[in-house]
């Protein structure tokens, strides 16, 4: 059996935490900001808006704030301040039953960083392409464009500069060619740039119906970026690619820089990176408001739907996107709060991150929209159609708005910049959590925790070599559908489950009152009445749903096939193993034993305090 509480006193007495702490109470609070804020509110929140009722689902998305996100971040910064631990030990310690719920978070957080640094190594790549003097995604005279490359920069130099009737003109097949000829090709007449009029049907026919056209910046992002030429899911895989290779080696040194000194480093490191993102959404939203279309763009953003707020999707994607943005249920929130001292203040930091979260997805989606109405308005067409998420909004929708600005150079350098930051500072945590479990297993490394950290670092680099092949965005596609989705509702609910109704509301607010914290009492009811009852229903709730909605994987067209989506569920699957196998192990155990439940259900003799009577009690060095 392992020492008792007096017993560890004795052998670390110390008045300092040798694991170390934060050097200020800001450092956390940036550190939390710079973990929570990152590429999802950027690519993820503003499509999801639009989808969704516009204004209208933020009224969802702060239900699901105040329900869910909030109480399952406080939850996780005080049983991590609490301790002093990570979530291995947390949860081995508070419920030894649910032991592998840390392990959960591990793995969970292992495949994330993978795929998201090939991520950063996309946005290096372009921040490399904004110091040419001309930027090679908004040309289709390249060696990898098609005939159908579509550059929109060109096609206004068509209508503007051409001739008398200009505007009757279109960028088509690398020439400026009249609407009247493109329309009469295809048996139609020729009304202007944006429809042909079939005299058959006496309709007007939309110009991208009538032919193709693959934006520039797409061809860019997939056939020189990712590079996926003829690439399939099974074959013409390829070998990983030198410039991403090189790009990749260079995010995975700078994070290496950034964090080989734990939270020592990533404290000083924060003070820029969690608010140099907001200078720059500030100089672009000034930027876009003087731009025509821009008040039309964030109109389109905050005009209400209320019908769709009938829609369980809605919610669902409400409450995936605080999970998402959030960080909760990755098990890195425990290990930045580890690092606080005894009697720091994590209820304001708690409250202070998610109103900051809440509102910053609000001001970027303005930024983000008002470009997009930009955009619109330079290219003729509806705002729907050029409205999108995730990498086609960060890679080829913000580049060919680039285009249309002054020294586009400089602006497309601004936000690929911010883009990086806001990745980096999110990896801060990620490889934090990484390190740090490693190191609290076995606390003889601890001398040794830059090596540690670059042992890491190295081991997701080779790990990631397969994404950044030809081929490798299938896999990568296959691990963000299955890693970073339906397993975070039950790692989530798992654990709010064991800190609510295993552990206990009261015992938990206990442990804040012991940490110097004083909530007034109608506070602690909401506490209470979020952790013992919304927040589980809502996660079940939206997990049930989620399971009567399933679709197959999909890549841009490319559906995958079943025993794809089977590994990827594999790949999800994966991420729950460990709290199965301990919780068999644990019940096997109690049976062989002939013992009661009761002591697996409660904690351990080794869960308490990091400190007691201004002592500090390193509990990472109990097993």
């Amino acid at each position: 059996m392992v020492n008792s509480d007096s017993e560890a006193t004795k052998t670390s007495k110390v008045e300092e935490n040798e694991r170390g702490n934060w050097g200020k109470p800001i450092e956390f609070l940036l550190a939390c900001m710079n973990y929570a804020l990152g590429l999802g509110n950027v690519w993820r929140f503003p499509y999801l808006c639009f989808r969704n009722g516009g204004g209208a689902f933020l009224i969802p998305f702060l239900l699901m704030v105040l329900f869910v996100g909030m109480p399952i971040f406080f939850a996780e910064l005080v049983i991590g301040q609490y301790s002093g631990l990570g979530p291995i030990k947390v949860f081995s310690f508070i419920t030894p039953l649910f032991k592998g719920l840390g392990y959960c978070s591990l793995v969970t957080n292992l495949f994330i960083t993978i795929y998201y640094m090939v991520i950063i190594a996309w946005i290096l790549y372009y921040m490399w392409i904004s110091f040419f003097p001309n930027l090679l995604y908004g040309s289709c005279g390249n060696s990898w464009n098609t005939e159908n490359c579509y550059s929109m920069a060109q096609d206004i130099l068509c209508q503007e500069n051409n001739s008398d009737d200009a505007s009757d003109e279109l960028y088509y097949h690398g020439e400026c060619k009249s609407i009247s000829a493109i329309c009469s090709e295809n048996g139609l007449l020729g009304l202007n740039v944006s429809f042909c009029f079939n005299t058959t049907s006496d309709q007007n026919v939309p110009i991208n119906e009538v032919i193709t056209r693959k934006l520039a910046a797409e061809e860019f992002f997939y056939e020189k970026v990712v590079g996926i030429g003829t690439a399939t899911w099974s074959s013409d895989w390829g070998y990983p690619q030198w410039h991403l290779v090189l790009c990749l080696a260079i995010a995975w040194t700078f994070a290496f820089l950034c964090v080989f000194k734990g939270v020592r480093s990533i404290g000083k490191v924060v003070y820029f990176t969690a608010t140099f993102p907001y200078v720059i959404l500030t100089a672009l939203l000034i930027r876009a408001l003087t731009m025509e279309g821009s008040g039309s763009g964030i109109l389109y953003f905050i005009s209400p739907q209320w019908d769709l707020l009938q829609s369980p999707g809605v919610w669902a994607d409400a409450t995936s996107q605080v999970f998402f943005s959030f960080g909760i249920a990755w098990g890195t929130l425990i290990v930045l709060a580890s690092f606080n001292k005894f009697q720091n203040n994590c209820h304001f930091d708690a409250v202070t991150v998610s109103f900051i979260n809440f509102g910053t997805a609000i001001y970027n989606g303005i930024v983000v929209f008002a470009i997009l109405g930009f955009l619109a308005e330079r290219m003729n067409v509806p705002i729907e159609t050029v409205t999108t998420s995730g990498p086609g909004l960060v890679f080829i929708t913000y580049p060919e708005a680039v285009l249309l600005m002054p020294v586009p150079q400089l602006w497309a350098f601004l936000f690929f910049f911010m883009m990086l930051i806001l990745g980096i500072g999110t990896q801060f945590g990620a490889i934090q959590m990484m390190t740090s479990s490693v190191i609290d297993h076995w606390p003889h490394l601890r001398e040794h925790e830059w090596r540690v950290t670059a042992g890491v670092c190295i081991g997701c680099f080779v790990a990631a070599l397969p994404l950044i092949c030809p081929g490798g965005i299938y896999l990568q596609t296959l691990i963000e559908w299955h890693t970073a989705s339906w397993n975070f509702f039950i790692i989530g609910l798992t654990e709010t489950i064991i800190i609510a109704w295993i552990y206990g509301v009261n015992r938990l607010l206990n442990n804040v009152s012991e940490m110097n914290m004083r909530i007034p009492k109608a506070v602690q009811l909401y506490w209470k009445a979020t952790w013992l009852v919304v927040s589980p229903i809502v996660v079940v709730a939206i997990f049930v749903f989620s399971l009567t909605d399933l679709n197959p994987t999909v890549f841009r067209n490319y559906v995958f096939p079943n025993w794809a989506d089977v590994l990827g569920y594999m790949f999800g699957l994966i991420t729950l193993i460990p709290l199965i196998t301990f919780i068999t192990l644990q019940v096997v155990s109690v049976i062989q034993r002939k013992q009661t439940f009761r002591k697996v259900f409660s904690p351990s003799e080794n869960w308490g305090p990091q400190e007691k009577d201004g002592i500090h009690i390193d509990r990472t060095k109990l097993s």
